[in-house]
């Protein structure tokens, strides 16, 4: 049976593959040579900055869970 933790265990680890192929997709972009590749790269950017923040929010749930949340202070 699954539990909280190793869900969001998990999670955090498929949020981190995601941002991996983002990366990658970002050097894609960069050797495009048509396009709005300025446009391109400022969303691959947010792409890659949401699904940090996404991780990071995902360790706050894993944080509130074991009674360390940051929000306690």
């Amino acid at each position: 049976m699954w539990h909280l933790l190793d869900a969001m265990t998990l999670l955090r680890k498929t949020i981190e593959d995601q941002k991996v192929y983002v990366l990658h997709n970002k050097k894609l972009i960069s050797e495009l040579e048509t396009g709005d590749k300025g446009e391109m790269m400022a969303n691959i950017t947010l792409v890659y900055r949401h699904l940090e923040d996404a991780k990071m929010r995902v360790g706050k749930v894993i944080q509130a869970h074991e009674g360390n949340s940051c929000y306690d202070k």
